[in-house]
């Protein structure tokens, strides 16, 4: 290794203060003075929290954190929080909900909040006799698991059933054992990780196999949320109308639009999800494998026309919390659930999955009209004024003089100005 290689193996770091890894890392990467000032800058966020929430910190990262309004949701008007970096995603949304207020607005219902522990046992020598063994055992099982979590008990939840299957592996036969937990209001992973982690032993003396894993499945197919709409074919007209059920249609059929048709689902979805510090990763994940249930990927919402309304229908797993976690750490998330005054998981994931369908029929009426670059551009076109240098009135001055003559590109605005300033200065 020569002299002067810079090396990454830092013994301690973890345990020093966010100035001295702050120390480090500017000399690591040649920071300004200026930038180090923006990364002391925690903002709403105090240091100690931010320190609590993850590790190795040295600063914080800010998003826009926005508000969509016109939302009615099962017949109760919200104000929706949203953090995103996209643009035009709180608009969209926010236009969407306008056609979407007749007759109680969007509804959505979501299933109770059980969560899947999964425990896998390997080098078991009658993994089929022992996989019906463990059944047997159920009740001990259930009852050790629950010993774990009183709290959660006493108000109604806990583990409530188990399930066992047989995996065909290339390491060999597995058995998979599902605790199903109801988690209330939590997102759930550390109570079922907990409940997995306890009965492990017992399972291992049942089938007399060793349980490699012990842990959370994301996989929330008993935690499904549906959110459905009906939009009079008058307010948009037919034939754009038409148009969004041929895009819906066309997204059942390939994969490659499937795709980012649920992307725009979950442009909605994980913006609430960043406002209230949920697992966005999770519910990302989840929403994926449900989209792949069947074999193939399909898109998480359907449209057509029924009755002289356009009908949109969302269904998808979605594994929240308003208890534990960061959710109660960070204090914009606890702000986030105080505008939107929910108090329980389940009333947060229809929420989010309202949102989601919203963001879906904005996306899809901006494909099949204007094109979806319409709105993007128009923020994307600010945000490179910005870039350039603007400050005040001269952002949308730039902007809009872009976008009026279709140049949009950081060279132009900078251009422009350049040629305004002059102006001014004159």
């Amino acid at each position: 290794m020569e002299l002067n290689e810079k090396s990454s193996r830092i013994p301690g770091f973890y345990n020093m203060s966010v100035e001295e890894r702050l120390k480090i890392v500017k000399e690591w990467a040649n920071l300004t003075d200026d930038e180090v000032a923006i990364l002391r800058n925690f903002g709403n966020l105090d240091p100690s929290i931010a320190s609590c929430i993850s590790e190795n910190v040295i600063g914080v990262m800010c998003y826009p954190f926005s508000i969509a309004p016109n939302f009615k949701i099962n017949g109760k008007d919200y104000l929706i929080p949203m953090v995103t970096e996209e643009p035009s995603v709180v608009a969209a949304a926010s236009n969407a909900a306008r056609f979407m207020r007749r007759d109680g607005g969007i509804k959505a219902l979501a299933d109770k909040q059980y969560m899947v522990a999964q425990i896998h046992i390997m080098k078991s020598l009658m993994p089929r006799y022992s996989a019906l063994e463990i059944l047997i055992h159920k009740d001990e099982i259930l009852e050790i698991a629950n010993s774990t979590n009183k709290t959660l008990v006493s108000l109604g939840g806990g583990a409530k059933d188990i399930e066992v299957r047989i995996l065909e592996t290339r390491r060999g036969p597995v058995i998979a054992v599902h605790l199903i937990v109801d988690v209330l209001d939590a997102m759930g992973a550390n109570t079922v990780n907990t409940m997995a982690e306890a009965v492990a032993h017992l399972i291992e003396k049942i089938t007399g196999g060793e349980a490699r894993l012990k842990i959370v499945s994301n996989y929330a197919i008993y935690r499904l949320t549906r959110s459905w709409v009906k939009i009079p074919v008058d307010d948009i007209g037919l034939d754009v109308a038409e148009k969004i059920v041929d895009a819906s249609a066309i997204a059942e059929a390939d994969v490659f639009r499937a795709v980012t048709h649920n992307k725009g689902i979950l442009n909605g979805v994980i913006a609430v999800a960043l406002a209230t510090a949920q697992d966005h990763r999770a519910i990302e994940a989840g929403a994926h494998a449900y989209a792949a249930r069947s074999g193939s990927y399909k898109p998480l919402s359907t449209w057509n026309i029924e009755n002289g309304y356009l009908v949109g229908a969302l269904e998808m797993p979605l594994q929240v919390g308003v208890v534990g976690g960061t959710v109660k750490v960070h204090p914009i998330a606890r702000i986030a659930l105080k505008i939107l005054g929910v108090k329980t998981a389940k009333e947060l994931a229809e929420i989010m999955a309202a949102v989601g369908l919203a963001q879906n029929f904005a996306a899809l009426k901006a494909l099949v009209t204007t094109g979806i670059q319409a709105g993007h551009m128009k923020l994307h076109a600010r945000n490179l004024a910005i870039m350039a240098g603007a400050t005040g009135e001269l952002i949308d001055m730039i902007a809009e003089t872009m976008i009026r003559e279709g140049k949009i590109s950081f060279d132009y605005a900078r251009e422009l100005l350049q040629k305004l300033v002059k102006t001014g200065d004159k």
